[in-house]
């Protein structure tokens, strides 16, 4: 029924850990990992034989071309970008096919870090003035929801755990491969928008979450980001579609 992709830069373990989440789960009809920096193969669980496939990349590629390259190999109905990351406690996979209904082409869960705390994965579109005020510690576009919340309709989800109708990534085009490793997931939430279709973020769906957060970092990261950010406002500012949690 869903076809997951997984980008592993170096992350074995963590792979591992994820694919034997994933094994408990009866809706995971396949797993396409791509593994895109050179690394051993990671441990397969037996309950997974047969259904992962290992892409391997003579050179990196980003984030989005890396996805639709995965999803090229989909034939399951849904498609689920997962990055590496990402625990799974309870399967949230029923809880996101029942919100992928009524006009939703995108369904993503509650993302808590390690701690359990609530994390920031659904925003409202950045703009000049949000930017400015999330440097000045005033907003940081985020919405506040919490695990007994219904499910709502944010402008964007983070890119760590999309859940896609495939046909809608499909008619999509997938992701933007202009942008490298940044704002491929506010760009993809904005055409989905724009194209008619709706986002839906689940809090009955939990996930658990080890953030990165290599731009603040590493300077190579910071210039991908600003060059990404740099894409979106040049593609998108004054052209963002009415969305969100009042539709």
């Amino acid at each position: 029924m869903i076809a997951v992709s997984i980008v592993s830069h170096g992350h074995g373990r963590m792979v591992e850990a994820l694919l034997g989440d994933l094994a408990a789960c009866p809706e995971v009809a396949r797993v396409i990992l791509t593994i895109n920096v050179p690394e051993p193969e990671p441990a397969m669980p037996a309950a997974l034989a047969g259904r992962v496939e290992v892409l391997r990349n003579a050179a990196p590629k980003g984030f989005g071309a890396n996805h639709n390259a995965a999803f090229a190999r989909c034939d399951a109905p849904y498609f689920c970008v997962l990055n590496p990351d990402v625990r799974l406690g309870e399967n949230p996979f029923p809880a996101l096919l029942g919100c992928l209904k009524d006009g939703a082409a995108l369904a993503a869960p509650l993302v808590a870090n390690s701690d359990g705390a609530t994390e920031d994965s659904a925003r409202r579109f950045p703009g000049f003035a949000s930017l400015l005020a999330k440097v000045l510690g005033l907003a940081d576009g985020a919405y506040r929801f919490g695990r007994n919340n219904p499910p709502f309709h944010p402008d964007w989800v983070a890119g760590m755990f999309m859940l896609f109708a495939a046909a809608d990534y499909a008619a999509l085009g997938g992701f933007d491969e202009g942008y490298f490793l940044y704002y491929e997931d506010v760009d993809v939430c904005v055409r989905l928008w724009r194209s008619g279709r709706k986002i839906t973020l689940c809090p009955q769906a939990v996930v658990t979450h080890a953030a990165q957060r290599a731009s603040h970092r590493h300077l190579r990261h910071l210039a991908w980001h600003l060059r990404s950010m740099g894409r979106y406002f040049i593609r998108h500012w004054g052209r963002l579609p009415a969305a969100g949690a009042g539709r």
